[in-house]
């Protein structure tokens, strides 16, 4: 059994984050699609989306205009092409100030990077300060969700480890909890020597980034420290004020069902000379890391408009029961079950694009309509037939030659009732009491593992209507001859 099968039945049996999931779904998912339904301009998400793809194609010139505009204010830019630059650059940074502490913001894509032990290795100590990655960070652990880092884990698991890990007295009451974490990150926020951010959008018109959070230590991050650097992934980018405007407006409800978030800082650059708050020094660092392939194809570049909300994990059904880890992957979820493939190899993540139910639920409820399920059935098709532009070899040449071998059974009528006959004798053994069959043998047994499969029937609906057209053929000739 491979990781994602592993870790999808350790999420099936944990009646705690089943609970936990459905209560997150059950808000947000249906939140969200009710947001949408009664919202008043229903064609806001149209036009981000618009605005979005707009920008994919200009994303050569607004990244120009982007940096341009962060160096007249005394910014620094580095354009990383892997992973590994953005990594090197972050530690030349760090080695050049000093730093023996990095305070972090919450960030999607210094997970995606690795940036974490990069540092530590360095002799750096990292601390999370968003609540959820701080508790996921001491647990040793990784986070499930985009947004709910910690959403696999319930108030008396944090409050043990809180207990173990802070040196507290045991309590399982949130405001004791949250006010423990607050103080300890308080401390580090103070004497911390730089601090990293990720970048919810960045503005080419003005040369800012914009963070988004709940907390505030995020916005703590980014003016304390003496340094500041920032990890964007260079789709992450609008051209005008107006567009971020917008799109923040679509990130917040899809994430949260707020209007906007408690905190959106915008920053650009190091502080002024009279200014005693914020960086001296500000770093933006823009990362391929693949991004440049999937844009270059019409096929997948729709997954660059992604604005990492969440919104699809909390309303797939496929999520909804396995949870994050099973995803092994900074991104889960449907948008995860896309973009970790086409970023780190579609063979290797085969089973994320895979997994998925192909519903359309999470179309429906992202905030600019991206047509994730189109996506998943693409990268299936890169599987099943192999993909010299994406380095993909035939995932299943077994599975391909079974489909085959069923294409020419359904194409050859009186071969396919013959195997159905002949099925419908087999299947005797397996059906119990209930009319029901519960357990197949061999490869067939995957099937009957999760749920109960109804027999064959005992005619088929074209031998069905066929008899009832015959009957009613029947029926109408003595009719018409007495008519006569």
């Amino acid at each position: 059994m491979n990781d994602y099968s592993k870790e999808a039945q350790k999420a099936l049996a944990s009646p705690r984050l089943q609970a936990s999931l459905h209560t997150l779904q059950d808000r947000f998912g249906k939140g969200a699609m009710a947001l949408w339904a009664n919202m008043e301009d229903q064609e806001m998400r149209r036009r981000v989306k618009k605005s979005r793809l707009k920008n994919l194609e200009h994303l050569d010139i607004l990244l120009a205009e982007l940096a341009r505009n962060v160096r007249a204010r005394g910014g620094k830019v580095y354009f990383a092409e892997t992973a590994q630059d953005a990594i090197d650059y972050t530690l030349k940074v760090a080695r050049d100030n000093k730093v023996k502490r990095v305070v972090k913001g919450k960030s999607m894509i210094s997970m995606e990077i690795g940036i974490d032990p990069a540092l530590e290795e360095d002799g750096i100590e990292v601390v999370e300060t968003d609540l959820g990655e701080y508790i996921i960070q001491l647990a040793g652990d990784k986070p499930s969700h985009i947004i709910a880092p910690c959403i696999h884990m319930d108030r008396k698991q944090i409050g043990q480890l809180f207990a173990e890990k802070l040196g507290m007295d045991y309590t399982d009451d949130p405001p004791t909890l949250t006010m423990a974490a607050r103080k300890e990150l308080r401390e580090k926020l103070l004497s911390a020597d730089m601090g990293l951010t990720g970048c919810n959008l960045a503005c080419a018109e003005t040369g800012h980034i914009s963070l988004v959070s709940n907390e505030g230590n995020i916005r703590m991050a980014t003016t304390m420290p003496p340094v500041h650097v920032a990890l964007m992934g260079m789709e992450r980018i609008v051209a005008t004020l107006e567009e971020h405007r917008e799109t923040v407006q679509l990130l917040t409800r899809g994430a949260a069902l707020q209007k906007l978030s408690t905190y959106v800082s915008f920053t650009g650059g190091p502080s002024s000379a009279d200014d005693p708050d914020g960086p001296k020094e500000f770093h933006l660092v823009i990362i391929d890391n693949g991004r440049a392939k999937i844009l270059a194809d019409p096929e997948f570049r729709e997954v660059l408009a992604c604005i990492r909300c969440g919104a699809c994990l909390n309303i797939c059904p496929v999520y909804g029961r396995i949870g994050g880890h099973a995803y092994n992957s900074s991104y889960c979820g449907p948008i995860g079950a896309v973009i970790t493939p086409l970023l780190d190899g579609i063979n290797k993540h085969a089973d994320l694009c895979k997994g998925e139910t192909l519903c359309g639920a999470c179309k429906d409820i992202c905030p600019v309509q991206i047509d994730l399920p189109r996506m998943l059935a693409a990268l299936r098709q890169k599987l099943a037939y192999a993909s010299d532009r994406w380095d993909t070899r035939q995932h299943n040449p077994a599975e391909a030659y079974g489909f085959t071998i069923w294409r020419l059974i359904i194409t050859r009528k009186p071969l396919y009732r013959s195997l159905l006959k002949i099925g419908r004798l087999f299947q005797r053994v397996f059906i119990k009491k209930n009319n029901m069959i519960s357990s197949m043998a061999g490869i067939a047994s995957g099937w009957t593992d999760g749920r109960d499969l109804p027999p064959i029937a005992k005619k088929t609906f074209t031998e069905l209507w066929e008899e009832k057209y015959r009957n009613r053929q029947a029926a109408a000739a003595p009719e018409t001859e007495e008519n006569q």
